[in-house]
């Protein structure tokens, strides 16, 4: 092991110890695949990001989410990659912090003007802001600048100077989008039960259940699909085989997922897929 990894690994092993995730980085500032059966994107990759731990490894090895301040594992499983890595990463979101990642003198300039003061570390051509407290993580918020807290990784470049401030409204305005106007759901998808009355016998059951159902996928700041397919199957569980839903309570249900990102051909797929699961 040369010079330069020993004090990768030892630095790796001293911000585990003290509380910090932290994971190899290779050359390239990239992870490492850290199991046989994710190499080469077998397992899914990427896309498995979002949902760490679903495909067939016995623990998260996907970028961020293979960030851990357990040392043991460093020091078995990892220790062939930390025998080779070029620099140590770590998960803001899992410390409870979120990186303002400024990439250059004008966005450092922007910085200044607009954000609260906080802790600060130099990069290679800009500096990182540090802030106390998580967010959902997004590139490119701005001309060089990028958002990193939940579901991404940022390179260690030392403890950095200042006193680190909460996280600002300013930051959170960053990734905030305008909502894209709802399109309805197409006409059609409500369920024809078997006839006669209806065995809930009141209709504030069905709008309890379709509040609750809305109250899921609004609240839902990670595995929206999986949210919104899991809500969808609920809400169709117990109201998918008496003919209580109408096209205007799907269209409720579209547009509560709508209004976190989904397009409408995932809304329409995921109230599919449900309603083939429970074969109604």
């Amino acid at each position: 092991m040369n010079a330069h990894a020993v004090n990768v690994r030892l630095a790796a092993l001293q911000l585990a110890a003290g509380g910090l995730p932290v994971l190899p980085l290779r050359a390239g500032k990239v992870p490492f695949g850290n199991c046989p059966a994710c190499r080469r994107n077998k397992c899914g990759g990427r896309a498995n990001m979002k949902t760490p731990g679903r495909c067939a490894c016995p623990l998260p090895c996907h970028g961020w989410a293979a960030a851990t301040t357990d040392t043991h594992r460093h020091t078995t499983e990892w220790a062939p990659h930390w025998r080779r890595a070029a620099a140590v990463a770590y998960h803001p979101g899992g410390a409870r912090l979120t990186v303002v990642d400024l990439d250059d003198e004008d966005a450092i300039t922007w910085a200044r003007a607009t954000l609260p003061p906080t802790r600060t570390v130099p990069t290679t051509r800009g500096e990182h802001w540090i802030y106390r407290g998580t967010m959902p993580s997004a590139n490119a918020v701005r001309p060089g600048v990028d958002v990193k807290s939940r579901m991404a990784y940022a390179r260690w470049l030392g403890p950095g100077d200042g006193t680190m401030a909460p996280l600002p409204d300013e930051v959170h305005a960053l990734v905030v989008k305008a909502p894209a106007p709802a399109r309805s759901a197409p006409p059609g998808l409500a369920v024809s039960g078997a006839g006669g009355e209806c065995p809930h016998r009141t209709p504030a059951y069905l709008e309890r259940g379709l509040a609750m159902a809305e109250q899921r996928i609004t609240a839902a700041d990670s595995a929206v699909h999986v949210t919104v397919y899991r809500a969808f199957l609920a809400v169709l569980a117990t109201h998918g085989r008496c003919g209580c839903l109408t096209d205007t309570h799907v269209d409720r249900l579209f547009t509560a997922a709508q209004a976190k990102g989904e397009s409408l051909r995932h809304c329409t797929d995921a109230w599919a897929n449900a309603r083939a699961r429970l074969g109604v």
